[in-house]
């Protein structure tokens, strides 16, 4: 075993006992029993009037999976304008293709109605 990930090893046995060693005094110190009361998921003190276990419709996580998808795709462009004099007309054309890219996917989502909120 080469001895310059010697720290590397040591530094992980550290940070293992370290979580155990916090694990077995939180059980140690903390409650025994649950109580009814304070197992009840609450926000901001008000009393929940339903399950917090509803069903959320697909169209949810369509949306935030597209928002995610063009937001990234949206950083790309930071770059491309922070060196676009470098690259010239090789850098314009393969931005180009890269937006002409985005519009077909963008015109698909419109096209299957996944940006349509009823």
């Amino acid at each position: 075993m080469p001895t310059e990930y010697l720290p590397i090893f040591v530094l992980a046995i550290i940070a293992v006992g370290f979580g155990l060693l916090v694990l077995a005094i939180a059980a140690y110190l903390g409650p025994r029993h649950a109580h009814s009361r304070r197992m009840v998921p609450y926000e901001s003190g008000i009393t929940p009037q339903m399950s917090a276990r509803i069903r959320f419709p697909v169209k949810f996580s369509l949306i935030a999976m597209l928002f995610i998808v063009f937001d990234v795709e949206a950083v790309f462009f930071y770059p491309w304008a922070v060196i676009y004099r470098q690259l010239r007309l090789f850098g314009f054309l393969e931005m180009l293709i890269f937006i002409g890219i985005l519009l077909v996917g963008y015109f698909y989502i419109l096209k299957k109605g996944a940006l349509e909120w009823e």
